[in-house]
Formats: C-alpha cells, sequence, structure tokens
C-alpha cells in the first residue's frame, strides 16, 4: 500500500495511490513504447531529479506496474519495463494524451518535446476510422534532429523513431505548428501555401494526413455561472 492514501473504497482514489504521484504516469507514459534503461529514462525527462525517478521507479514496481528485467546481451544491463498490469494502462495513456491535447496552444520556450512525445502523439491522435483502406507510410523531422516515421495499412499504425526506408510523404514543420494542423485550426493547403509545413512527395497526401491525425476540438468554454 502506498503511504498516503484518499481513505475511499473506489477505483479512482486506488489508481490515483498507485501511479497518481508527480511523475509517475509520464514515466509510464515512456514505458508504454517499450523497456528503457534508467539514464534513457532520464534522458526523455530531464528536469526530473535522478533521487525522485528512482523513487518513482520503485513505487512503481512494488504497485506491480513495472517490472526490472536483466538483458541477455553481451552488455547486460537493467531495464524498466511495463508487466502486463502496467500495459493494460495503455490506452488510457493515449485517450489521457488525447483528451489534454485539446487544450495545448503554443509551447513556452521551457517545453520540451522528445522523441517518446513525438512517437506517442500519431498513436494518441491517429483515426482509425479515417484510415480504412489507406496504405501509406509518413516520415516526419522536426528541427532537422528528430525524425520519425509512421505507416498505416488498412486502418492500423505502427510509429516509431527513425526514418522510413520509402515513404510516400516527407512532412517537415517549420515551427511549432503541427498542434494547428492536427486540430484544424491550419488546413494542409494553407500550411503548404504559406510555408509553415515543407514536404517532399505527393503534397495532396498532406491533406489525408491532417484526416488521420486529428484532435477534435475542446468544448467552448462557458464563461460565469452557468445556469438551467
Amino acid at each position: 500500500m502506498t503511504a498516503r492514501t484518499y481513505g475511499q473504497f473506489c477505483g479512482v482514489a486506488r489508481a490515483l495511490e498507485l501511479i497518481g504521484e508527480r511523475w509517475s504516469l509520464l514515466v509510464i507514459r515512456d514505458l508504454v513504447l517499450g523497456p528503457k534503461r534508467f539514464d534513457e529514462l532520464q534522458q526523455g525527462l530531464p528536469k526530473i531529479p535522478m533521487s525522485i525517478l528512482s523513487t518513482r521507479l520503485n513505487e512503481l514496481e512494488r504497485h506491480g506496474v513495472v517490472q526490472r528485467r536483466v538483458l541477455s546481451q553481451l552488455d547486460a544491463g537493467v531495464v524498466y519495463e511495463l508487466t502486463e498490469y502496467g500495459n493494460d494502462l495503455d490506452q488510457i495513456v493515449l485517450q489521457l494524451g488525447l483528451w489534454g491535447a485539446r487544450s495545448l496552444g503554443d509551447p513556452t520556450a521551457d517545453d520540451l518535446f522528445t522523441l517518446d512525445s513525438a512517437v506517442l502523439s500519431l498513436y494518441t491522435t491517429f483515426q482509425p476510422d479515417a484510415a480504412l483502406g489507406v496504405d501509406c507510410a509518413f516520415e516526419m523531422h522536426y528541427g532537422g534532429e528528430m525524425v520519425i516515421h509512421a505507416v498505416v495499412e488498412d486502418g492500423v499504425l505502427t510509429a516509431g523513431e527513425g526514418p522510413h526506408p520509402d515513404p510516400d510523404l516527407v512532412i517537415e514543420p517549420r515551427g511549432p505548428v503541427m498542434v494547428k494542423l492536427l486540430n484544424g485550426e491550419l488546413d494542409a493547403a494553407s500550411a503548404l501555401t504559406s510555408g509553415a509545413v515543407a514536404v517532399k512527395g505527393d503534397p495532396d497526401k498532406l491533406e489525408l494526413f491532417t484526416r488521420m491525425f486529428h484532435i477534435p476540438s475542446a468544448p467552448v468554454k462557458t464563461e460565469g455561472l452557468v445556469t438551467h
């Protein structure tokens, strides 16, 4: 049991006791994509103190969400990975990410956009129904240093780090415009005309990309007291 509890017999309360501590969900987010060494987790979460990362991993391991595994390769080391119980969180993390993306504005100078965040953003925003019957490969370049790819095969997405050997479209956003492109604030044609996004390949496929990867609009914020 955690040292701190909400004192409520409730699944939501129990879930928060298990994974609700600061940084815990971001650790889980980065493990959704696969096992990682301690230093790899620290690299993806550069603002977390080493002692806090160690504490969170120990807590998640104690709760049966994360486990340690010794690699069998020559450079044997320890990696952290989600347990079967922890893997049940993958869709929850994606849905939470999509919910939060509906409130994303422009990033601040201190906001970090990591490789794992870039890959997960594809899974988060993917719309399987819009991708039925589609077979297409995309490659995204962020800032000239970060490259990821997405392969869509009849409503199924596979995304990961690095270039694709034969992409149908290479997308290179010029600045932080991807959120606006995915939430519809910036349409594909305007993005190309204005130079906000550069592409290599069939430019018409950028519009297809925005249909398959989409952030729904958040409900309009109400002002003042709501009455019925």
